[in-house]
């Protein structure tokens, strides 16, 4: 355990249980030198307890990288509660899991993601401040997809030579929360629109309502577009599916994107722009994070419109460097961290 903090460079790990809820929960706080950790907490079933912790701890590390490049005063944090096969009352779960944070005095502050909704964190709230996207605070998603159409824009410019997205061919791979307001945008300003989703009636409502091409998921890598947007499970991208791409970019709100750095040294190679998953996804992150503070919509949507101009930022220093955006992210992150 203590190997895998130090790998990650994790300032401390907390787990508690209580028999009487079924509680079985992680709380990973990697840095907290720019503020109190920040990010969701994550309610699944995992295959043992080692695998929540690794969970926790990767993710605890990504939130530190997203909130250093966004520019707020926050940490990185990550918490995972290990859905029991049987709950009897979820809302006392849930509360339980506030007392544990209110118990590290303000370290970490939670937030909904995979598994909880906003209505867990209500119950959270009962017993602790330190807590985000609750009823009163509204869904995150719309602003996620707010930076990434930002970033599009930006890397669109980048790597194409114009921001005007009209006509500009833009596969989307996901189309939950994130992904179909995404889409919602894009075709607003009159791009074409192909997408995937495992839920055919998700993808038949974009066919409907913003005249999207639907594309097999199996397929949609393969599909000739000038941006991949991937806003589904992490992990798509590896030394396999690499090789299927046709894009000019890859610019999506899906989390963790990449297999290793590997991966994104293969896209450089070949020509293929990528933007950071953690820096173009960073929205939802700047709306839970100033929302807490208790910051104004104006001044969070002003925020928000930062995401471009930091991908800008990144991408001039990439090519500057002939490196990898994503290895370029890691290194102004672990400047603003660790003095790297």
């Amino acid at each position: 355990m203590f190997a895998m903090m130090e790998a990650s460079r994790l300032e401390a790990l907390h787990l508690a249980q209580d028999p009487a809820t079924g509680l079985k929960a992680v709380i990973a706080i990697h840095n907290t030198r720019l503020g109190p950790a920040l990010g969701g907490c994550r309610y699944l079933a995992y295959p043992d307890e080692q695998s929540a912790i690794r969970d926790a701890i990767r993710l605890a590390r990504s939130m530190s990288y997203k909130a250093a490049l966004a520019g707020l005063e926050q940490g990185g944090g990550k918490s995972v509660i290990i859905r029991p096969p049987h709950v009897d009352n979820r809302g006392a779960l849930f509360e339980a899991f506030g007392r544990m944070i209110e118990s590290l005095g303000g370290r970490y502050i939670t937030a909904v993601d995979s598994g909880t909704s906003s209505a867990d964190m209500d119950c959270i709230a009962q017993h602790t401040r330190h807590v985000t996207s609750t009823s009163r605070g509204g869904d995150p998603s719309p602003h996620t997809a707010m930076g990434v159409f930002a970033g599009i824009r930006a890397t669109a410019m980048a790597r194409l030579g114009s921001d005007d997205l009209e006509g500009l061919r833009v596969a989307i791979q996901g189309l939950g929360h994130v992904g179909y307001a995404l889409a919602e945008q894009l075709h607003a300003v009159g791009a074409e629109l192909l997408v995937s989703d495992l839920d055919a009636g998700r993808v038949q409502l974009a066919v409907e309502e913003l005249g999207a091409k639907a594309v097999a998921s199996d397929a949609l890598l393969a599909t000739p577009c000038d941006i991949l947007a991937p806003c589904g499970l992490g992990g798509i991208l590896n030394a396999d599916t690499v090789k299927q791409l046709r894009c000019s970019a890859v610019a999506g709100a899906a989390n963790t994107q990449l297999a290793d750095l590997e991966v994104a040294d293969a896209l450089q190679s070949r020509g293929i722009l990528y933007a950071p998953d953690y820096v173009i996804n960073s929205g939802g992150l700047i709306y839970v994070a100033l929302q807490h503070r208790g910051e104004s919509l104006a001044t969070i949507t002003a925020h928000l419109s930062k995401i471009g101009e930091r991908l800008t930022e990144i991408y001039a220093h990439a090519q500057a460097e002939k490196r990898s955006p994503a290895r370029v992210a890691d290194s102004l992150a672990e400047r603003l961290l660790f003095d790297r």
